[in-house]
């Protein structure tokens, strides 16, 4: 039997040329892994149609949006997970989903090799490797574009030459990623950073300047997951969703920065992330809420060490593994109930509620009902600033 590659494939104009590239460049049959995580567009059953008319021995597609949304994004909220404090991982969450099945698929078709549609330039190369060596080291990988030569001029013509069933255009100069928690956009001339994004490089969000009415909503959680909106139970797919489409409405979630890639290169991304973006704000100050101050402290440099692992390509990695037991356990207490405003571009809490919060109304308020011995603050003060107090000693004796 021939050998067999396993090919990470989107239906799009690069990784199904890729398909006859691979096969033409290795002599090997290639299998095409379509995987759902929320990307929308077309239907699965198309895209393995014609990865099989693009000259695909086998396809294998995956429906993994309800996986991708527990597994993968309740994590990453959990982690409030956000790199260069704005970007929430849209693209990094997702490979580690799409390595499993390809691994899977590999398993089912015995294929000895994986392929993927990456440059050499970017962060997702690593991310596929490193993922396929931490869940199947005896599989190989090959990259078409960066091992193989193929360029997207190439693509074209290629597709063009053989009559593939792909629309191809030279028109469109944008690479684009999406899924459920949200869309990347790259490329072009957003490669310049001086230049604005145009109104048309978006499409899960409207434009903030012209937002429809304020948008209230009431949130859910328990133990750091979404499971209600308005009083309506919702999978964690199904929060997401909804999240999408009504912050979405009121531009919340556009995300334009320079941010430093794995291997070195500053790079001008475009995100959009409504849903993860409001999610992320809700769960934040209901920790804020729930989570003991030094924990909390603490929290935030995990969270930080957390999603640069992910952005990395570690999701695999031991460290990673025993952050997210770190993680797990300040999750135990935030439960309760977010109401926020949506409303031209910006997510604002104005409402908290928990069973389970360190909030004390009678120690916190000013009003009659204060249960605070305020007497006991003089000596706490003392005691507090003493180191201070020797060192500032210390320096006026030296004359310093």
């Amino acid at each position: 039997m021939a050998e067999r590659i396993v090919l990470a494939y989107s239906g799009g104009l690069d990784t199904s040329v890729a398909i006859g590239w691979i096969a033409e460049a290795t002599g090997a049959e290639v299998i095409a892994v379509a995987v759902d995580v929320g990307q929308g567009g077309e239907d699965l059953e198309v895209i393995r149609q014609r990865a099989l008319d693009c000259g695909a021995v086998e396809a294998y597609v995956a429906d993994a949006r309800d996986e991708f949304a527990e597994e993968y994004c309740m994590p990453a909220l959990k982690a409030n997970a956000l790199y260069h404090d704005k970007y929430p991982l849209v693209s990094a969450l997702s490979r580690p989903v799409i390595v499993k099945h390809i691994v899977k698929a590999a398993r089912q078709f015995g294929a000895s090799t994986m392929a993927h549609g990456c440059t050499g330039k970017g962060n997702d190369q690593v991310r596929f490797e490193v993922g396929i060596v931490s869940m199947a080291p005896d599989l190989k990988c090959i990259a078409p574009v960066r091992d193989l030569a193929l360029t997207r001029d190439k693509a074209i013509d290629y597709a063009e030459r053989n009559n593939l069933p792909i629309a191809t255009t030279k028109k469109n100069p944008f690479s684009i990623d999406q899924n459920v928690w949200g869309r990347a956009v790259e490329t072009g001339f957003l490669e310049d950073i001086w230049n604005a994004p145009t109104k048309d490089i978006y499409d899960y969000t409207d434009d903030p300047a012209f937002p429809p009415v304020p948008d209230e909503v009431v949130i859910t959680f328990e133990q750091g997951i979404p499971v209600a909106i308005d009083g309506q139970k919702v999978t964690p797919l199904q929060a997401i969703e909804e999240m999408n489409r009504r912050a979405g409405a009121q531009g919340i979630g556009r995300i334009d920065i320079v941010e430093d890639r794995l291997v070195g290169i500053k790079s001008r991304e475009i995100y959009e992330a409504p849903g993860a973006i409001a999610l992320i704000e809700a769960h934040r100050e209901l920790e804020n809420v729930t989570v003991e101050r030094e924990v909390a402290r603490y929290k935030r440099r995990i969270s930080d060490e957390w999603t640069e692992l992910v952005y990395d390509g570690m999701w695999n990695a031991p460290l990673k593994g025993a952050l997210d037991a770190f993680i797990e356990e300040t999750q135990r207490h935030v439960n309760g109930d977010i109401r926020m405003v949506m409303h031209g571009g910006k997510a604002v809490v104005t409402g908290r509620r928990s069973d389970t919060g360190l909030y004390d109304f009678n120690l916190a308020t000013y009003d009659e009902g204060d249960t605070f011995d305020q007497s006991a603050a003089r000596g706490f003060i003392e005691i507090y600033g003493l180191a201070a107090k020797q060192a500032a000693a210390r320096e006026a004796r030296l004359g310093l």
